[in-house]
């Protein structure tokens, strides 16, 4: 019977299994499990010598020596490993304590009855069934295993401080690695179809969670099999687009996928899949991730008036925008671009909790230029100053004047969008001129009081000038 060689390592030694075709899947884990000298309730986990997690299943590729597959024994018995923890967590109950349970009271009965009743042995094939899917990749849906979709999940901090403005070699190790462990994991129907909303709510997630969803959005739009594009290239050009962006408040990686995001929720909206060319919306879909790219915090009029390199460099044309990525934005067509633009600027159209933690960010990187210019001795950017710009301001003009036509304008192309990304847009523009008002009143009761007291203090000075 025909048959092919696999060779592993199990604790740092080499082992080789030799597996027939048409061999069962149970035979095959069984296989596995007797090399790690594990017991009938261990979680096994296989390795690709890339470190990705693989199937233990009869479809295993066959390998050579120099190629080796890496086997562990990562979860047993009562020990508190990672993914036992997470899954008890996660789920409710601790697989391996209803194990013991399910053993104990198998012992009593056969101790009563001297036979095993059919139902324990149909909870006791339920459970290793369970622990079956929790070993299979396929199923194990691990970016939404976790994850709490529901609405009103607690924020994180909007953005965390970084002491360096480019990150570290460490920092990109660590994601990278994650990354690449992840990439080949599944990743849930449910998340699927939530990333192709204007709700997503991009904190709960981390970076390299990010490069997962990215490229589950190449892939759902048939980018990979039409273009023929390697995983290993698309995975390698997401890390360096990660790499790239800096740690900044505002135009960070966080920043380039809500972007992407929503510029890929909108293709979805508009069903511009059957509109445009693939090519188009593959453009779109690259000029979104890489709008940004190596941004430093300082917009154009900063960096001419400073004099920086890139002004130089580009001779002060539209410097950060060269610098990003301007071959691509070039060969895009005008609706295209419009979409790139309201993609770009999309926030508002968010939900409040989502949208007002982005708002904080931008400020702080404003305020941060306007300090920076003034300290300089350059002209203040006049939207930027700390001291004449008050968040509701910012936001009233802005989705006044700005917002609201050009999403108007978007949504007489695409009427699908009004609900969308109109409505979002005018109810935080309500939000924001009731904040306003708010203000304006409290100024206003502050200069009463002021002119109260003042007025107090006139007849006494009064007064006392009478008398001497």
């Amino acid at each position: 019977m025909a048959s092919k060689i696999i060779y592993f390592t199990v604790n740092g030694r080499p082992e080789q299994a030799e597996i027939p075709v048409n061999c069962p899947a149970q035979d095959v884990k069984d296989l596995f499990r007797s090399a790690a000298e594990a017991g009938p309730h261990d979680i096994l986990k296989l390795y690709n010598p890339k470190g990705n997690i693989i199937n233990i299943s009869p479809n295993l590729e066959p390998n050579n020596p120099s190629s080796w597959y890496k086997l562990e024994v990562v979860a047993s018995g009562n020990n508190s490993e990672p993914l036992g923890v997470e899954i008890a967590g996660a789920l409710g109950f601790d697989l391996s304590f209803m194990e013991k349970r399910l053993q104990g009271l198998e012992k009593k009965i056969l101790i009563e009855s001297t036979n095993t009743p059919a139902i324990i042995s149909e909870i006791k094939e339920q459970v290793d069934a369970f622990r079956e899917k929790l070993e299979s990749v396929e199923h194990l849906s691990w970016l939404g295993l976790f994850k709490d979709l529901s609405e009103g999940a607690q924020k994180p901090s909007p953005f965390y401080h970084k002491r360096t403005l480019h990150k570290t070699k460490e920092e990109c190790d660590h994601v990278r690695e994650t990354f690449l462990q992840m990439s080949s994991l599944e990743v849930s129907e449910e998340v699927r179809q939530y990333l192709k909303t204007p709700t997503f709510d991009n904190w709960q997630w981390e970076d390299a969670e990010i490069m997962v969803l990215l490229q589950v959005m190449y892939t759902d739009l048939d980018f990979i099999t039409t273009y023929n594009i390697e995983p290993e290239v698309l995975q390698q050009f997401l890390f360096e687009v990660y790499r790239r962006y800096n740690n900044i408040p505002f135009h960070n990686f966080k920043h380039c996928f809500c972007v992407t995001q929503m510029m890929y929720g909108l293709i979805w909206l508009t069903d511009l899949r059957n509109r445009v060319e693939t090519i188009d919306l593959l453009i779109m879909l690259t000029s979104a991730i890489c709008h940004d790219l190596d941004h430093t915090g300082y917009n154009n009029a900063y960096q001419i008036n400073a004099r920086t390199e890139l002004a130089l460099r580009y001779n002060d044309i539209s410097p950060l925008e060269n610098h990003h990525c301007a071959v691509a934005f070039d060969i895009l067509e005008k609706l295209m671009m419009i979409l790139i633009k309201v993609s770009d600027i999309s926030n508002e159209a968010r939900p409040m909790e989502v949208a007002e933690p982005w708002l904080d960010c931008l400020l702080e990187e404003f305020y941060n230029q306007s300090d920076v210019e003034k300290l300089e001795g350059l002209p203040v950017t006049p939207f930027m100053d700390r001291d004449k710009i008050t968040k509701p301001s910012s936001q009233t003009g802005f989705i006044r004047f700005v917002l609201l036509p050009l999403f108007v304008e978007l949504a007489n192309l695409f009427p699908c969008l009004e609900q969308h990304i109109i409505d979002p847009v005018r109810k935080a523009l309500d939000y924001y001129t009731e904040m306003e008002k708010a203000l304006e009143r409290e100024k206003q009761n502050r200069a009463q009081c002021e002119n109260g007291v003042r007025s107090k203090e006139i007849p006494v000075e009064h007064q006392s000038a009478n008398e001497h």
